[in-house]
């Protein structure tokens, strides 16, 4: 027996003010039975005793403790640059910028 029925697909279209063929009608009945098929064996498998949960293994943070670590100087980080003006990487001027 089927979930849904053609006249039901007809009625929800109109509601939603569709305009579907008959071919429509019969195409999206058995589509809509097949997902509220799916639906309703998915509510058999969910159990009183199964906890709702997100994963399907228990996960803690997976990530590392955030400690500080040092970093470059100045000098280090502007070593390889073409071009150094007051302490920062000079670039060439874009888009007219005026100083």
């Amino acid at each position: 027996m089927s979930a849904i029925t053609r006249d039901e697909v007809a009625h929800l279209a109109r509601l939603s003010r569709l305009a579907l063929s008959d071919e429509e009608l019969d195409h999206y009945a058995t589509q809509l039975d097949v997902i509220i098929g799916a639906v309703a064996r998915v509510a058999e498998v969910a159990a009183e005793d199964v906890p709702p949960s997100s994963h399907a293994l228990p996960l803690t943070n997976v990530f590392r403790q955030d400690q500080a670590r040092p970093g470059l100087t100045p000098e280090q980080a502007l070593s390889g640059a073409p071009a150094v003006e007051d302490d920062r990487f000079r670039v060439p001027r874009i888009l007219g910028e005026e100083a």
